[in-house]
């Protein structure tokens, strides 16, 4: 089954109001196995409401419209889709009694415009709104179902949990759908497209892989349609294990993991400690560790060394190393690293220290220069990256960066965790 989602409000074209009623509502009904094909926004004009539901039956079985069901003048949506229907506009008594109930409960005296909420095509199939005065209604029309919904999200909300969901699982039009996402770190889009493209082109008819790249990673997602959900997941599961092979390093995790996260689980699964100094990522990449729960049974703590002085005071990096190689340098971050690990009593310390600008930079050390280090007892680790020029981006590249070589750094030494 093919959908079509239509919100309608000139708050939503004018940027005064975010979307995210279509956002959740594409989340639900692809967990009934539903895809959706189009999302469209119009304004409150009763000719461009009727020409997107006109367009939107010609290629989806289920349109759903959301928004212009209030009780003020501006709200056509009922009416237009009496015009589009060919039919009148009737009394519901069940809404008009949920109505004057529900705004007696508020202590508000009912008025005219409170009762023609209870005003419903006559065509429709009425879905009560637990939530609010304006009520769902569903049609059914050349074998396509359209349904409009109140644009207040808990409304919305509500109706697709408690009345559209189940009528649609029950109507036998869905098809089974699984999604499940590897999460890629540390190598280019365009480098993991020709790296992996003996899997994908070995991928079979019912499964369509999505590269889904952001300046943290990476996600692949790979979806399956079938009749049968089982099949399809024993299908996504094998092909994710062939993925392994040729990504054997760079997979860290799948759907809504973190890098973060998953580390934490190493370090928290092998009862291993973990110790920060940062610089230029001032404090972030204790932010992200922290961030998931369970954090303070591995992490032990941070220093944020944003200068020399701290540097040499709390770290022990020597004055000497900071004159001979400056502050963005091989040695300070691996001194800077060793110093967190000594000072906090660690298994392993990162350290973190660069040019994240937008000034500071040179022609030997330009603005996104950073150097990494992650050290434990037996081995250490440093690398140097070279990022862009934005600033917000470069400190959470480098936080990324820097969490990604600790992960492997733990693996290398404690392979079992894997």
């Amino acid at each position: 089954m093919k959908a079509e989602i239509i919100t309608i409000g000139d708050e939503i074209l004018i940027g005064q109001v975010v979307d995210t009623n279509s956002a959740w509502i594409g989340e639900q009904l692809n967990r009934y196995g539903i895809e959706v094909f189009q999302i469209t926004s119009v304004h409150d004009d009763a000719l461009q409401i009727k020409e997107a539901i006109s367009q939107a039956a010609q290629h989806a079985d289920l349109v759903l419209i959301t928004g212009g069901l209030g009780p003020t003048k501006d709200d056509i949506t009922k009416k237009v889709l009496c015009d589009y229907f060919d039919c009148k506009l009737v009394l519901n008594e069940q809404v008009l009694e949920h109505v004057t109930t529900m705004l007696s409960r508020r202590n508000i005296d009912i008025n005219q415009l409170n009762k023609d909420q209870a005003l419903v095509p006559e065509k429709c199939d009425v879905l009560h709104n637990p939530n609010g005065t304006a009520p769902g209604m569903w049609f059914e029309q050349n074998d396509t179902i359209y349904i409009s919904m109140p644009g207040v999200p808990f409304e919305m909300m509500g109706l697709m949990e408690q009345a559209i969901l189940p009528r649609l699982q029950k109507n036998g039009k869905v098809k089974s759908i699984y999604h499940q996402t590897v999460l890629v770190y540390g190598v280019p889009e365009s480098m993991l497209a020709e790296k992996i493209e003996p899997w994908e082109n070995a991928l079979p008819d019912f499964i369509k892989l999505a590269y889904l790249p952001n300046q943290l990673m990476i996600r692949l997602r790979l979806s399956a349609y079938g009749a049968n959900k089982e099949i399809l997941e024993t299908e996504v599961s094998r092909q994710i294990e062939l993925l392994k092979s040729y990504l054997p390093e760079q997979i860290f995790g799948y759907n809504k993991d973190s890098l973060a996260g998953v580390t934490g689980q190493l370090l928290a699964k092998g009862k291993l400690t973990l110790g920060i100094a940062e610089s230029c990522t001032g404090g972030n990449i204790a932010h992200m560790f922290t961030e998931n729960p369970g954090s303070s049974g591995y992490l032990k703590g941070g220093i944020v060394a944003y200068s020399n002085e701290v540097k040499e005071a709390l770290l022990h990096v020597q004055a000497t190393t900071l004159e001979a190689h400056g502050a963005v340098s091989r040695e300070v971050a691996l001194e800077m690293a060793q110093g967190a690990l000594d000072a906090l009593q660690t298994d392993y310390a990162i350290a973190t220290t660069g040019i994240a600008g937008p000034d500071g930079g040179s022609e030997e050390k330009p603005v996104g220069t950073v150097w990494i280090a992650v050290v434990s007892k037996k081995n250490q680790t440093v690398h140097c990256y070279n990022f862009a020029h934005n600033r917000e981006r470069n400190i959470l590249r480098s936080s990324q960066a820097a969490i990604n070589l600790l992960r492997q750094l733990i693996l290398k030494e404690n392979p079992t965790l894997a």
